[in-house]
């Protein structure tokens, strides 16, 4: 069951991410029924942190509490922050007791500069997924995932996503009961799940730098509408059907119908948000054809029905 949570933060702590974290399990609710938390909020040497915004937080205790909490937690903190030894240390001994590991965005780097990301399935922020891969090649990074729990190590996109994971926890430790509870108490959703896409801003883009491909990859995203063939696509660009499928995987690094597919997905996701279109009217549009098909594909990429997106970003400026 979990009783004690260590929070550790740093110069450049996020202090809404941080929030998140206090919010979740650093609030007493017990008098409505709450579980009960020991929670603090750790430094390396007890002393306080200037955060991202500007302004100083007084931890509660150095790396103390660390040692036998249930729950450690590092929110997201700015890329040059330094991380002292003591808090790696710190770190990788409680993940070997089998204490929960946690991290909201950026702090997922804190986790791999620790080692505990090697071999496991993690996630970050949409936009810091592939650094996070570079810099540590050996973690399973999932680019479109809100949060994922691998054994003791749970990570999570951004804020919201932070939120998720939390109550994700809360539920998995104390039961849904509570977690709706404390959902209804925060004003925030019951349960999305971990595996739910990332909803980034993606505008239909330029064709990638493709110095071959370029002006068919151009004509492609202008011919969404209509089925377009490989055959058609290789009279374009002067190849062989079989040339041309290689050259555009080593050059976009994926398939023509992969590509194409995604490219509609995109287009389906802009008119979902900025239209009153129906659903089969923008099937259409997107070169899907109908509304079936669109939603096998949309759903299959974005992790959410094209009517669950729609209803998402209905209010969206």
């Amino acid at each position: 069951m979990l009783h004690n949570v260590a929070v550790i933060v740093f110069d450049g702590v996020a202090a809404f991410e941080l929030g998140v974290l206090c919010e979740v399990f650093g609030t007493d609710r017990t008098a409505d029924g709450f579980p009960s938390y020991r929670f603090d909020l750790c430094s390396a040497d007890g002393k306080p942190v200037r955060c991202k915004s500007g302004f100083e937080i007084a931890p509660s205790a150095d790396l103390t509490p660390v040692e036998d909490a249930d729950l450690v937690a590092v929110p997201a903190h700015a890329d040059e922050s330094f991380v002292p030894d003591s808090v790696l240390e710190a770190l990788r001994r409680a993940a070997d007791r089998g204490a929960y590991i946690f991290s909201v965005c950026s702090g997922a780097y804190v986790l791999g500069d620790a080692g505990l990301l090697d071999g496991r399935e993690c996630t970050t922020h949409w936009k810091h997924v592939d650094e996070l891969q570079q810099r540590f090649p050996k973690a399973k990074v999932h680019c479109d995932a809100l949060y994922i729990q691998d054994g003791n190590l749970l990570t999570s996109a951004g804020t919201a996503a932070g939120i998720d994971a939390a109550l994700h926890l809360v539920r998995q430790e104390h039961g849904s009961a509570f977690a709706t509870k404390l959902a209804r108490r925060m004003v925030v959703p019951p349960h999305r799940d971990g595996g739910q896409a990332q909803f980034v801003e993606a505008p239909m883009a330029k064709a990638p730098d493709a110095p071959t491909l370029e002006p068919v990859l151009a004509w492609l995203i202008g011919s969404l509408d209509r089925p377009v063939t490989v055959e058609e696509m290789a009279a374009r660009a002067h190849m062989a059907p079989r040339t041309f499928a290689r050259r555009f995987r080593a050059e976009t690094g994926t398939t023509p119908h992969d590509w194409i597919t995604n490219q509609r997905v995109l287009l389906a996701r802009q008119l979902l948000e900025d239209t009153e279109l129906s659903v089969e009217t923008i099937a259409t549009r997107a070169g899907f054809g109908d509304a079936a098909t669109m939603r096998h594909h949309f759903t299959k990429r974005v992790k959410a029905t094209p009517q669950a997106y729609r209803a998402t970003f209905r209010d969206r400026a």
